[in-house]
């Protein structure tokens, strides 16, 4: 291990050197050190004994020289500390697409660990290339749609098994993925479905009871969706339950309320230019895009659609009803 001297030992050596009441050899074999060394540090005594006799304001106004530098340093780092503290907290602020958006792999001067450290992300998802999905897996999830549309009871162990059967070579925990990537499951009873939430309003059912003898009293509206090559399309029908004919229909790429209200506004001119297709009541079951039902009572010249749920009628569902008029639907 190299030994490590203080300057006070290193001075009193040069000073007996100076003296010369003992040689270099002398003083090395006393202290345990190599002549060459004790040679250095005499000679870097004497290269430097000039500095002595300098005179002390030169000394003096260098000293205040490096003591302002080092107040700038540190007022210059406290300026950064606050803009650095000040630009985390704006980053946490937005969203992780947006942060992500930021980055610079290539053009910046701040390596993508600092970059990550000051967005505040993870730096070992930012290298992650989503895969898009193989012609195998498309062909296994449109057969898992084919077989859940003919037995939605299916789950994932029945319709692995109808595969396997079929010859494709799947395991259940890859059917489980496709399926929760696809956003369907096995129709069953679920826990306490008897059990309702006693601050929800009960709506009795309105129609229970009712006989439906005649076209056009009863229309029903339903959305679903149809499976295409790549993608879906979604379906919105106006039904008559009397005669099972289509009064209107419409196909939109997204579930948006717009390609809904232009069936349910073709289905309402039909019933506009002929009075006896006006409907007496009209019932919906999707939640997800509007409420629950779309009742039509007494059509008028200026239609009016009333937002409620089952079969109740209630206009403080919405702030004010939709309003459409005959030139709107004409």
């Amino acid at each position: 291990m190299r030994k490590k001297h203080s300057p006070d030992f290193k001075t009193q050596i040069v000073l007996e050197m100076l003296k010369e009441h003992k040689n270099v050899t002398e003083l090395a074999s006393e202290d345990g050190m190599h002549p060459t060394q004790l040679h250095k540090w005499r000679s870097h005594v004497v290269d430097n004994l000039s500095l002595l006799f300098e005179r002390t304001d030169n000394v003096a106004a260098l000293k205040a020289e490096h003591d302002r530098q080092v107040e700038e340093l540190y007022t210059e780092i406290g300026r950064l500390t606050t803009q650095l503290a000040w630009l985390k907290k704006k980053a946490s602020e937005l969203t992780r697409d947006e942060r992500l958006a930021l980055l610079d792999f290539d053009g910046s001067d701040l390596s993508v660990k600092a970059q990550a450290e000051l967005l505040q992300l993870n730096r070992s998802s930012l290298y992650y290339k989503p895969r898009t999905p193989s012609d195998e897996e498309l062909t296994i999830q449109r057969r898992i749609d084919e077989i859940y549309t003919e037995y939605p009871f299916y789950g994932s162990r029945r319709i692995t098994a109808v595969l396997g059967r079929e010859g494709h070579l799947v395991n259940r925990k890859a059917i489980q993925h496709h399926m929760q990537q696809m956003g369907i499951a096995g129709i069953c009873p679920g826990p306490n479905l008897s059990r309702r939430n006693q601050q929800h309003q009960v709506y009795p059912y309105l129609l229970r009871g009712l006989s439906i003898s005649a076209p056009n009293q009863v229309w029903g509206i339903d959305i679903t969706y149809i499976r295409m090559s790549r993608g879906w399309m979604y379906l919105v029908a106006v039904i008559d339950w009397y005669s099972r004919y289509v009064v209107s229909w419409e196909l939109d790429q997204s579930l948006e309320l717009a390609f809904v209200l232009a069936a349910v506004q073709r289905a309402l001119g039909s019933a506009v230019f002929d009075r006896r297709a006006s409907p007496t009541i009209s019932v919906a079951d999707w939640s997800h895009l509007v409420p629950r039902c779309i009742c039509f009572h007494d059509l008028s010249p200026d239609v009016v659609l009333e937002q409620a749920v089952p079969l109740r009628i209630v206009r403080t569902f919405l702030p004010a009803p939709i309003q459409i008029s005959r030139a709107s639907i004409a």
